[in-house]
């Protein structure tokens, strides 16, 4: 799963997204696969439709073997059911911790996502110590992060996905999945200032610009990292200059001339000022 650069706009974030979707079968699986990979397996036969399995009681090896068959054939809702299975039939075992994990990440694959995330989070509250816990809150912060939506929508997953990465780099800072989890947390935080200046826009077309200049201050204050900075700051100075705050509009312009000097958004609000006879160095 490809993310490509953490310096991007929301829309290249959302076309991002689309691409991962597509290529879920690359950084994730790969990672899986390097942990799990296992001897092969006797399998058992066993009657299954297209749309039901059919469960048998078997010895874990036997299961675990059906399992990576349903895997490897791309049956993944089938391989999720048999893996659970293992951890039902033989709770005991040593197997079942990593078939709980399986499971998770088969669902996971099966688009699954709910279950998935409650797998995994059994698997936390379970074996909260094992050395692929970094794993799961990984598997976790994808379930939420492959559901992001456009900006134009509610932006709860994202929220969740931000959580959900941040207490993996909080926990396992260190491991190859908080690395990646830095750059997903990056990407996250820009959709999030990218759905306020979809809300502050539409406050300021409908000449709501108090409530614009709210939604601009939160991507100024919270969201400062992010690629909306310069254009939420000019916004602001529109804002205020249609409020008549002429102090706070030069104030807004003068943080964005120091910190982004080359940017077209200064020159727009440079040009804004000048009209109304001010300048972002008139404080």
């Amino acid at each position: 799963m490809s993310i490509g650069n953490a310096n991007i706009v929301s829309r290249q974030a959302a076309d991002a997204h689309t691409n991962r979707t597509v290529s879920r079968g690359g950084g994730l699986r790969r990672r899986f696969k390097a942990i799990f990979a296992v001897a092969a397996l006797a399998i058992a036969v066993t009657g299954c439709g297209r749309d039901e399995i059919n469960y048998f009681e078997a010895d874990v090896a036997t299961l675990y073997g059906k399992a990576r068959e349903f895997m490897d054939a791309g049956q993944f809702r089938f391989a999720a059911v048999t893996f659970d299975e293992i951890e039902r039939q033989h709770p005991y075992s040593p197997w079942a911790r990593r078939a709980t994990l399986m499971a998770a990440y088969n669902h996971y694959l099966s688009n699954d996502y709910d279950t998935a995330i409650l797998s995994a989070q059994r698997f936390l509250a379970l074996h909260p110590g094992n050395e692929h816990a970094p794993y799961a809150y990984y598997l976790i912060g994808s379930c939420f992060y492959e559901q992001i939506a456009d900006v134009t929508r509610d932006q709860q997953l994202t929220e969740q996905a931000l959580r959900a990465f941040e207490e993996l780099v909080r926990r396992h800072p260190d491991t190859e999945y908080a690395k990646d989890a830095r750059l997903k947390i990056s990407l996250a935080r820009d959709h999030l200032a990218g759905k306020e200046m979809t809300v502050g826009r539409f406050y300021m077309n409908a000449q709501e610009y108090l409530a614009a200049v709210n939604r601009f201050q939160v991507v100024v204050d919270k969201f400062d990292t992010t690629t909306h900075v310069p254009e939420a700051l000019h916004r602001l100075v529109e804002s205020y200059l249609s409020l008549g705050v002429y102090p706070e509009a030069m104030k807004a312009a003068a943080v964005l001339g120091h910190n982004y000097p080359d940017s077209k958004w200064y020159r727009y609000s440079y040009d804004l000022l000048t009209d109304e006879g001010l300048s972002p160095r008139g404080l």
